[in-house]
């Protein structure tokens, strides 16, 4: 315990990784603070397991890219990475624009949370489905191919849930950032159960965005659907008009 450094000290050390100083230099300074939360990185960086963290209400993202399969067949395996590179940097500048972590990629799904490493109590489902509308035009504009311009744009589909979850870091070797509970599993169902540049949602997701958002966001029931694993679920189309968009981005970055 005498060896651990203080609060004041570990601020010092982060401050110096995201300054430019000598520390920020070391590449797996970099790499931690590109990969986990601030304090799971810094917990890593001094050879500390984190503990298991439990937030009551969050909500998770994911997408993934609509004909991957046939895309991967046509396309030489490097143009698919530089594809799926692209896209998900375009991403990643989305989720700093928008305030919520990413969590990973795999293969061609992109999964993100909001009010798990910020406080976000009173806005993580509309930042959600921020980050979701922008997330689907930059698809539009992503080429399949950028030496072939005929082959058309990228084309994605979108889902995401709202409720409690676990995170903790598992492993030793590429550790990873995880989350755990029912939580993820309905977001990912919400995603499969998407169609093609549409953004899908469960009920919870729902009622917090008529909570979270402008009232002219446009929220369609799309009745009880059988959700694989799941069961019975009412869902939600959600359509973000660009200036609904507009002034829910202006109310946001304001906080």
């Amino acid at each position: 315990p005498e060896h651990r450094p203080t609060a004041a000290e570990s601020d010092r050390r982060l401050s110096a990784m995201d300054a430019g100083t000598p520390a920020a230099r070391s590449p797996s300074d970099a790499l931690l603070l590109s990969i986990f939360p601030r304090h799971v990185a810094e917990a890593l960086r001094d050879g500390r397991k984190p503990a298991p963290e439990h937030r009551d209400s969050v909500t998770i993202f994911f997408s993934d890219i609509v004909g991957f399969t046939n895309i991967s067949g046509t396309l030489e395996p490097h143009k698919v990475s530089d594809m799926l590179d692209r896209l998900y940097s375009r991403f990643d500048e989305l989720s700093r624009e928008t305030g919520i972590f990413k969590v990973e990629t795999i293969g061609d799904a992109y999964m993100a949370v909001a009010n798990l490493v910020e406080e976000q109590h009173g806005d993580h489902a509309a930042r959600i489905a921020l980050f979701a509308a922008r997330a689907l035009r930059a698809a539009r504009a992503t080429l399949v191919d950028a030496d072939a311009p005929a082959k058309g744009c990228v084309n994605i589909r979108v889902g995401f849930h709202s409720g409690p979850v676990v995170a903790d870091v598992v492993g030793t070797v590429n550790p990873r950032y995880c989350l755990f509970g029912d939580t993820v599993l309905t977001a990912s169902r919400m995603e499969s159960h998407s169609e093609r540049n549409r953004m899908h949602c469960s009920a919870a997701a729902a009622q917090l965005l008529r909570e979270q958002a402008p009232p002219e966001l446009q929220l369609e029931s799309r009745g009880v659907i059988q959700v694989k694993d799941v069961g019975d679920m009412e869902t939600y189309w959600v359509d973000m008009p660009e200036a609904v968009e507009d002034k829910l981005a202006t109310a946001l970055m304001s906080r």
